[in-house]
């Protein structure tokens, strides 16, 4: 069974068939979902459905370029949140450069990531990353939360075979979603055959990012044999070699048990 372990099913798109969609995950070979926050309604949306659902999960966070939204007030309510029985994550969290370029902003984001990392360490919770175009600050701040000791994963991985290497060392996951089946993916695929494969977490970020022959449609988990095959081929081994360690991997991280 395969371990989804960043979803957005809170989303909009899902409005129409959200639930026929969910409950047709077993059938489809999903065996749990963790469905993640970007803000914080969507955080409140996520612990919903997770609430709703035995095989759903939450984290609870508030993404980069949504962080106008943080005041002590609505931090304090997220110090709430980590503490629901079903929020197994902090995120997503990180540094977002592509949309923001203003020094101010690109601070703000930095300050709450930090904040962020914080409580993830008080509640002994992993964190999700999301970065773009923010390698170098992004890595120097996991340095801090590598002696932190704090766990996670860098969320929709798009640097180089090299950073992916570093935040191994460190004892992170490398999160790959549909990218790696498209043909132009050259330096994820890169990154893919020199990672261990006991480093992959499998993820959708759907409904973005529909992996081929789905690319530019609603994305959900239950393409992610897609993403499973992609890497398979990559590292030579089976799918379904793939699937089995990346669910121990995803299991580890989210420091669940397998009968959760």
């Amino acid at each position: 069974m395969i371990f989804e372990t960043h979803a957005h099913y809170e989303d909009k798109q899902f409005d129409a068939d959200r639930d026929a969609l969910l409950e047709s995950m077993y059938e489809n070979g999903i065996s749990r979902i963790v469905n993640v926050g970007s803000t914080i309604e969507t955080t409140k949306k996520s612990i919903e459905l997770a609430e709703k659902y035995d095989f759903i999960y939450a984290a609870a966070g508030v993404h980069p370029s949504e962080t106008e939204c943080l005041n002590e007030e609505s931090f304090a309510w997220l110090q709430l949140q980590v503490k629901h029985p079903k929020v197994k994550a902090v995120g997503e969290i990180g540094l977002d450069y592509y949309w923001d370029k203003e020094a101010a902003v690109r601070e703000r984001q930095r300050y709450w990531f930090k904040r962020q990392l914080q409580l993830a360490k008080e509640a002994s919770l992993p964190v999700i990353i999301h970065s773009r175009d923010a390698a170098e600050d992004t890595l120097a701040i996991m340095r801090e939360a590598f002696q932190m000791q704090i766990p996670g994963v860098i969320h929709c991985f798009s640097y180089s075979p090299q950073t992916a290497e570093e935040y191994i060392k460190m004892g992170y996951y490398i999160g790959i979603g549909g990218v790696v089946t498209f043909k132009n993916a050259k330096k994820l695929k890169e990154t893919v055959e020199k990672i261990p494969l006991d480093k992959i977490l499998l993820e959708t970020d759907c409904p973005y990012m529909a992996p081929e022959p789905y690319r530019g449609k609603r994305n959900s988990s239950v393409y992610l044999p897609y993403i499973a095959a992609a890497i398979a081929q990559i590292k030579g081994v089976t799918e379904q070699e793939v699937i089995r360690v990346t669910e121990q991997n995803a299991l580890r991280m989210y420091q669940m048990r397998e009968e959760e």
